[in-house]
């Protein structure tokens, strides 16, 4: 049996959108990096603002952010739903991050991340 390890998400800012996603959920940082991929990195002309491929570490998964160029407008086939106990607050901290609500529904907030990507927020039941 397979066991999912990583999500990669495809975006313009891995950095940054990495640095949302660690603040938006509980339990997952942004990797950090040590001299030794500082360095490797500077032989390649970028710094871990630029870096093309920034890893989020969570419990028993990482979401992997990726620099592409592939256009990505449109609704997305596949999108993370997470659950919290105080969707309002919820939300509205998200936004506070950089989110933006889409639209609003009994049961859940369809809200796009920093770049639009689609993602909800459900209640916890």
């Amino acid at each position: 049996m397979a066991r999912l390890t990583q999500i990669v998400f495809d975006c313009e800012r891995p950095a940054a959108l990495a640095r949302f996603w660690a603040a938006a959920l509980d339990d997952f940082a942004v990797r950090a990096y040590d001299q030794d991929e500082i360095d490797r990195l500077a032989a390649l002309g970028f710094t871990p603002e630029t870096d093309p491929i920034v890893l989020v570490d969570g419990p028993n998964l990482e979401i992997c952010f990726q620099q592409t160029d592939v256009d990505s407008t449109g609704k997305r086939r596949l999108h993370m739903d997470i659950a919290t106990d105080d969707r309002p607050a919820e939300v509205a901290r998200l936004v506070e991050l950089g989110a933006s609500v889409r639209e609003r529904f009994d049961g859940h907030t369809w809200m796009l991340d920093p770049e639009g990507n689609d993602f909800c927020i459900t209640d916890d039941d």
